[in-house]
């Protein structure tokens, strides 16, 4: 069995936390025992925290404010990522991507070289590292014993990388994390060995065609930023960004098919129409986190049904 926990910034994060207790039921055992987790962007930071022994109550609970032992709290990710990005650098985000690119068309997948033309972002995830360093402070370079696959992007050659697999780099967990969620243009790319690491959403929302080699016959997907159904919004703004969100749940499809082609029974999770109008336009708007939470701890288990 394999659990895939998407992109979607701290309201996706939101989101995904308010149906977990759901889906655990649904498996029918705790998640942190589950075969596989793949994790990107904001789901790699909640792969961490499962499988060192956080429940789906406990990430609620901390989603609500209420302290935990060592980890930041809550409202500090919030604080630290913003609402909106800090200016950015003036100077694009990876030339030497671009360059991959113009001696080899077609190697790079076109989103992840747009994210290349993107400048130089300024953020740092300085409470990201904590918390996760928190999670592993026994030993902070050990990997969760099971498959626990942190994706992200080279942001030189433009491959995903899945950190955790065999044949990957190495990396550790606090590393491998901070990566998987540092955005283009909003923070700077994660620097791991030589390399510059960004985003795992760049390349995909969720990544589940990772799993497309068969070792597992269930699969349970939550992909906070594909809807395959929307609400009506007036805004133009939020139209357009309801309209991506399809874009990626075309996306979304054809990766879930590719794994259900090896025999996996294939359950994909996404935002409804309640829950975007929950979310609005913008998945780093942390002071949207208790409404998204709220809403989808009723409509995941109804989806779920």
């Amino acid at each position: 069995m394999a659990l895939v926990l998407g992109a979607g910034g701290t309201l996706g994060a939101a989101w995904m936390i308010g149906g977990l207790a759901a889906l655990q039921e649904r498996i029918g055992r705790p998640l942190h025992q589950v075969d596989t987790i793949v994790g990107t962007s904001a789901g790699s930071v909640l792969a961490a925290a499962l499988r060192h022994g956080f429940t789906p109550d406990d990430l609620v609970a901390h989603q609500l404010g209420e302290s935990h032992p060592h980890v930041p709290g809550a409202d500090e990710f919030a604080q630290d990522s913003g609402v909106l990005p800090p200016a950015p650098r003036l100077r694009l985000g990876s030339p030497r991507m671009l360059a991959t690119a113009a001696l080899a068309p077609h190697s790079v997948h076109p989103r992840v070289l747009a994210s290349a033309l993107l400048p130089q972002g300024r953020s740092h995830h300085h409470t990201l590292r904590r918390y996760v360093q928190a999670l592993v402070r026994e030993d902070p370079s050990a990997w969760p014993r099971q498959h626990t696959w942190i994706v992200g992007v080279d942001y030189e050659s433009g491959r995903r990388v899945v950190f955790g697999r065999t044949g990957s780099p190495e990396a550790s967990l606090p590393d491998a994390v901070v990566a998987s969620c540092s955005i283009p243009g909003w923070h700077r790319p994660a620097v791991i060995g030589e390399r510059r690491y960004v985003d795992g959403g760049v390349r995909s929302v969720a990544s589940v065609d990772v799993l497309h080699r068969g070792e597992h016959d269930e699969v349970f997907v939550l992909a906070p930023m594909a809807s395959h159904r929307t609400d009506r919004p007036v805004n133009p703004a939020v139209r357009a960004e309801r309209a991506l969100r399809r874009v990626f749940a075309a996306q979304l499809d054809r990766e879930a098919e590719k794994v259900a082609r090896t025999g996996a029974e294939v359950t994909v999770l996404t935002p409804g129409p309640d829950d975007l109008a929950a979310i609005g336009a913008n998945l780093m708007d942390g002071r949207r986190r208790h409404a998204v939470l709220r809403t989808a701890q009723a409509t995941v288990p109804a989806a779920l049904c």
